[in-house]
């Protein structure tokens, strides 16, 4: 790689960042305005054409707030951790498949679960430093969740692996050139964005947040711009696992209009359930996780190594 590749690539990445946290900006205007309309209500309409500024408005309010912590929290540890949220919800983005090989890889699948690995230490370290007892219980019960339903997301990707025979995003385009994935594997869809929703911390999977019991969960201590990265985090998070469940199910064709259409319709989704379901008990949620999910995720995984052991031994 040349110097004008390597500065095209770092130019293309940062475009791609600033466009991915306005699309943030929008799809929390997006999500307060279709639960205005879920509850009979306007969302927000004061600011500028429709509410179309309100986003821009909040997020000045957020970040100009005064920053306060408790005295008794880890310093260091407590004002990086929603940094490093962003940061990891942010890095994701670089394995989405450019034709142009900018930002792709061929190792983007590990790159993914890496990342969202990961990510269970920011919520961890979130909520230990804050140094409250309800922090710590949140933190707990969320990171408790989303490694409960990393392994079944774990193998649903080593389903994929085995089927596409490769560990990079930009083959599910090729696979899905003449037939989405979609059609023969609806259950999985379903399963798959369950786990999403999960994995995202949303409802009715929320535990994170649940104002009730928790006190609003590992992020209690944060006011102002540390909750703004926290929020921001979730929200880029949302916007990526729609993006994942277009390209692993539905073509992943990043020059044709339907592909962020239906982007913005999983995103919908998320948002729709939201307004429409409770939150789960704790206990049915990790049973969920570790008695429906595995099983069904580990039946699959058996089944298309199946097929290909006879696959292979008929070619043979």
């Amino acid at each position: 790689m040349n110097l004008n590749e390597l500065f095209l690539s770092i130019l293309s990445f940062f475009i791609l960042l600033i466009m991915i946290l306005i699309g943030v900006a929008f799809l929390t205007l997006f999500e307060r305005k279709i639960l205005g309309y879920i509850q009979i209500r306007k969302g927000p309409n004061k600011v500028m054409f429709m509410g179309i500024l309100q986003p821009f408005c909040d997020a000045i309010k957020l970040f100009s707030k005064e920053q306060m912590f408790p005295l008794v929290s880890n310093y260091y540890p407590y004002y990086i951790s929603p940094i490093f949220s962003l940061f990891l919800s942010l890095i994701l983005w670089m394995v989405m498949p450019y034709f142009t090989n900018m930002n792709s890889f061929n190792l983007s699948i590990l790159f993914f679960l890496c990342c969202t690995s990961i990510s269970v230490y920011s919520i961890m370290i979130s909520g230990w430093s804050s140094n409250s007892k309800y922090s710590m219980l949140g933190g707990l019960r969320s990171v408790a969740q989303t490694i409960s339903y990393e392994v079944s997301m774990l193998i649903i990707m080593l389903f994929f692996i085995f089927l596409i025979e490769s560990f990079s995003f930009l083959d599910f385009y090729k696979f899905q050139l003449n037939f989405w994935f979609i059609f023969i594997m609806f259950p999985l869809v379903v399963v798959w964005f369950i786990i999403c929703l999960a994995e995202t911390n949303r409802t009715p999977f929320d535990f994170s947040e649940g104002e009730s019991e928790l006190v609003s969960g590992f992020n209690v201590e944060y006011g102002s711009g540390g909750f703004a990265l926290i929020f921001m985090a979730e929200y880029s998070s949302i916007l990526f696992m729609s993006m994942l469940c277009m390209l692993m199910f539905v073509g992943g064709n990043l020059f044709n209009l339907f592909f962020y259409i239906g982007l913005v319709f999983f995103s919908f989704l998320f948002i729709l359930i939201r307004g429409t379901l409770p939150r789960l008990r704790y206990d049915k949620l990790m049973m969920m996780a570790w008695k429906s999910f595995l099983p069904v995720s580990l039946n699959f995984l058996f089944f298309i190594l199946m097929l290909k052991f006879f696959i292979f031994n008929l070619l043979v």
